[in-house]
């Protein structure tokens, strides 16, 4: 039995498509001496006669993976190339922490990949749509950018070509290397994604985006302050000139969280998930529609992972995960709901709020004097036709509030 720290570990084990003969030393000794090896059909297959009990992994495997750790000590699991790569790895070591499992890497599909194509991968952004939609990609998805992508199956090379010709990316070179690593291996492309190869791909397939726009509007950059008319909105959005103040005071950070609190449009919650992958946000919207309109904005602009809350805060509060920073777009004056963000943020989270009329802003004022942080009026004008001249037409001013939690 495999044992670290004096209990029983995990064993995981990453095996290429190259199989048995591909595993180091290290490796084939786990999978000899253990009790039972838990895997895919195509990786059991892979290996040879062994003593071990093979036992194939549940689907769906996360909500029955702690079961399968608990009924099966000495366990070891087989997970595709390097585990700790967007695989069950990085999952179990959350679970179990360091000290429970042994993870002994392959070669990854990205360093595999990177070598085919002479790509530095320090300088190449991956993105996996293994369990998430192929618009999940569209953040990479910049100028001169190369980016890697771990597909779901076969399909998701024409998805993705779809995807970015649809968006203004049709200029884009891909190149769809499949059972990289194995015996099989083929690479396919470079074509254009606005005349792609129509496949059929392999299902263990990685495609490699070398990105080109169609023109400068097709490109989204992944800092805050977006154009307005990236949204669908019916008016209530935050302006671009706005929102980026609204960012920049709320800090996004890696794997952190936001709170998006009348989330409108959710162009707030939404560009804070755009600036890293990692990021994640709850936009709580009470309107039906508008929490419809805030999900297709969500999914056009790359991130669909945006959770979505339909109800009126302060109540659809309750019972989130703890927020690192909460922005406060509606519902100012509701009873409760500053108070309900104020009470959930740790020490250092950020808080931003928008006010737009004299009663909200009175709330604010009040806040502000109890809680510190800083008041900001914002005045914004735009150019507009005045007969035959041009004049500046100001926004509604807005106060915000922005404060970083004692």
């Amino acid at each position: 039995m495999n044992r670290l720290n004096g209990e029983a570990a995990v064993v995981v084990v990453g095996i290429g498509d190259d199989g048995w003969p591909g595993l180091t030393g290290e490796a084939q000794a786990a999978l000899r001496d253990a009790p039972v090896i838990a895997g895919s059909g195509r990786q059991l297959a892979l290996l040879p006669e062994l003593n071990g009990r093979r036992i194939p992994l549940p689907s769906p495997l996360l909500p029955e993976l702690d079961e399968l750790v608990a009924a099966h000590p000495g366990l070891c699991l087989l997970a595709s190339g390097d585990p700790m790569l967007h695989g069950i790895g990085a999952t179990l070591a959350r679970r179990l922490g360091p000290g429970r499992i042994r993870v002994l890497p392959a070669v990854s599909s990205v360093a595999l990949a990177c070598a085919r194509l002479a790509w530095a991968e320090h300088e190449t952004d991956v993105v996996s749509v293994v369990s998430r939609p192929p618009e999940t990609v569209l953040p990479a998805v910049q100028p001169g950018a190369r980016v890697l992508v771990l597909c779901r199956d076969g399909g998701t090379p024409a998805a993705l070509a779809a995807l970015l010709t649809g968006r203004g990316w049709s200029a884009t070179q891909i190149t769809v290397l499949e059972h990289i690593g194995g015996p099989a291996e083929r690479a396919r492309g470079p074509f254009r994604a606005g005349a792609p190869d129509p496949g059929p791909f392999a299902d263990l397939c990685v495609a490699a985006l070398a990105c080109e726009p169609d023109s400068a509007a097709s490109v989204l950059p992944r800092v805050p302050g977006l154009p307005d008319d990236a949204y669908e909105s019916d008016g209530q959005l935050s302006r671009r000139e706005v929102r980026a103040l609204a960012l920049a005071a709320l800090a996004p950070g890696p794997g952190q969280l936001l709170w998006d609190v009348g989330a409108g449009s959710g162009s707030v919650g939404i560009e804070w998930m755009r600036t890293d992958q990692r990021c994640r946000a709850v936009a709580v919207e009470a309107r039906p529609d508008r929490a419809d309109r805030l999900e297709r904005n969500a999914a056009r602009l790359g991130v669909p992972g945006l959770a979505v809350i339909r109800g009126a805060a302060p109540g659809a509060l309750a019972g989130l995960a703890p927020p690192d920073a909460v922005f406060i777009g509606g519902g100012l004056t509701a009873d409760g709901v500053v108070d309900a963000c104020w009470q959930a943020l740790p020490r250092g989270g950020r808080l931003a709020a928008h006010a737009v009329t004299v009663e909200s802003e009175a709330v604010l004022q009040q806040w502000q004097r109890a809680a510190g942080g800083q008041m900001v009026k914002l005045a914004v004008s735009y150019q507009a036709p005045l007969g035959g001249f041009t004049a500046w037409r100001p926004a509604l001013p807005i106060t915000q509030w922005q404060v970083v939690k004692p």
